[in-house]
């Protein structure tokens, strides 16, 4: 451990878990201010901070960017996501930017399996009939749903996280199709079906998990031209991002039946949702909780308090994105 004189001097604009603050002031010399502006709290201190630690709470835009004082060399984002940080402009002053990946898998992969057993086990329904009251008992034909077992899931984007969903979706007894730019070695495809067109394999799966990184490709992926071409009763779940998802083209395809259901983690403008979700009885939500453990909070603070301290100490550190 450094010395208090030693160590790297960061601020933390985001709110972060109590343990997550702890192991921050650890190791560096961390003002905890959640919620405060960076540009105006570091400008006007004393300290010459080093690096900014962030949330997705807290955009860092080129202007914001370009008005951090000149000691800040480094940003670190609680988050694997880094649409909030304008990455061309962080270069562009020889800044660091780290983020979190490979430590959400897990979480994100079993709140993927919760999003797809609520949506295909009508659990909004089923959860409003006892929280409100009206539940008379157990009857033959209330509240039918579907199987997993016996399904093929469709994964779009066929990552860490994709896979880890694939190992458990398995272990229900579903078949594994994916869809990527590229074929995956059949190792870590393990038996997978590949298929190189996203709309062929709508086509064809039961269960339609989106796991692709937003991006031009990507964005809006989700419309009315793709949904058409699916199997009637498909289950749309979103763990990604939510701008892979024309909301209006999803709430047709849901009213109409040709969606049978979605389970949604993620929302295009969050924390605003569309507000034809909420009338859809056939749409179980979660308010982006796929990170959201105990194990995962504390493991993302690890990863950049050891990404800071090698950028700190002249060496490679395998989080750091620019």
């Amino acid at each position: 451990m450094n010395s208090p004189s030693e160590r790297l001097k960061v601020f933390v604009a985001s709110p972060l878990p109590e343990a997550v603050n702890r192991d921050l002031s650890l190791h560096f010399a961390a003002s905890i201010a959640p919620g405060a502006d960076p540009v105006a709290a570091m400008s006007g201190s004393a300290i010459p901070y080093e690096a900014l630690l962030v949330g997705v709470d807290c955009p860092l835009g080129a202007d914001v960017i370009r008005r951090l004082p000149p000691t800040v060399r480094a940003i670190a984002t609680y988050s694997v996501g880094l649409d909030h940080i304008d990455l061309t402009a962080a270069a562009a002053r020889g800044m660091a930017v780290f983020n979190t990946p490979d430590v959400l898998d897990d979480a994100v992969a079993e709140v993927a399996l919760l999003l797809m057993l609520g949506a295909a086990r009508r659990a909004t329904e089923s959860i409003a009939l006892v929280r409100g009251g009206r539940w008379t008992g157990w009857t033959a034909t209330q509240l039918i749903g579907v199987q997993l077992t016996g399904r093929t899931l469709g994964i779009f984007g066929m990552g860490r996280i994709g896979r880890k969903v694939a190992a458990l979706a398995r272990a229900f007894g579903m078949t594994v199709a994916y869809s990527n730019r590229r074929a995956l070695d059949p190792v870590l495809a393990a038996g997978a079906q590949y298929y190189r067109h996203l709309r062929e394999m709508v086509s064809e799966i039961d269960c339609l998990l989106l796991a692709a990184p937003s991006s031009a490709d990507t964005r809006g992926i989700v419309n009315r031209e793709l949904l058409a071409c699916a199997k009637p009763g498909l289950i749309v779940v979103n763990i990604a991002r939510g701008d892979l998802v024309q909301d209006d083209d999803l709430i047709h395809a849901l009213k109409s039946g040709q969606v049978r259901a979605a389970g949604l983690d993620v929302f295009a403008g969050e924390p605003k949702i569309h507000p034809g979700y909420g009338d859809l009885p056939n749409v179980f939500m979660l308010p982006h909780i796929g990170s959201s453990t105990v194990e995962t909070r504390r493991a993302m603070g690890q990863i950049l308090i050891t990404g800071l301290e090698a950028w700190r100490d002249g060496k490679e550190a395998p989080n750091r994105v620019v």
